[in-house]
């Protein structure tokens, strides 16, 4: 008897879904198109589940006995919301200001099992050392970090050879909180 329902991923990161299949988790991706702003004057945290919310709410609430597991991960630093960088300048520029300093990764999840939503969210603190302008730009030419929050990925060169820290969750940073993740779908079959 599984004790995890079987799960429709709705997002296209590889990342999330080599965490799932890590957790020896039965998924299946399907994405649907989702309109990603959000109300001015939300928090950082309030953003990440707003947008896992919207997310789930795509999916028709009959999807049978699947989970519909939708998550958006942000990065934020003093308070500013660093998105997916729209081009290399802008990559650079988000490296530059993480540089040496604390940030936060956020992620907010949404299952969507039986019509019910359940949000939740965890945070992690990242702490990168001075990095050099050589190392960010080798990093963002080779790695292309355009479809990453934050213009990195933790595991990744600029990960391994910059965060001194971290503060939470490793898999957060990564895309998706594992271990919370897992004790809520495990909740779902209770």
């Amino acid at each position: 008897m599984n004790i995890i329902p079987p799960v429709i991923l709705a997002s296209k990161s590889p990342r999330r879904q080599e965490l799932l299949r890590l957790m020896d988790i039965d998924f299946r991706v399907v994405l649907k198109e989702v309109d990603e702003s959000f109300p001015d004057g939300l928090t950082p945290t309030e953003v990440a589940l707003h947008i896992a919310r919207k997310k789930a709410e795509a999916f028709d609430e009959t999807v049978g006995d699947e989970v519909v597991l939708t998550a958006d991960t942000i990065v934020c630093i003093d308070g500013l919301i660093l998105g997916k960088p729209e081009t290399r300048a802008h990559a650079i520029e988000m490296l530059q200001m993480l540089s040496g300093r604390v940030h936060q990764v956020i992620t907010g999840v949404c299952l969507l099992y039986k019509g019910r939503y359940n949000n939740f969210y965890d945070l992690t603190e990242v702490l990168f050392r001075k990095l050099s302008d050589a190392e960010i730009s080798n990093y963002v030419d080779k790695y292309q970090p355009l479809d990453k929050a934050g213009s990195y990925g933790i595991q990744e060169l600029i990960g391994l050879i910059g965060i001194e820290r971290i503060e939470g969750s490793y898999t957060n940073v990564v895309g998706l909180p594992t271990q919370k993740v897992y004790a809520q779908l495990r909740s779902l079959s209770k």
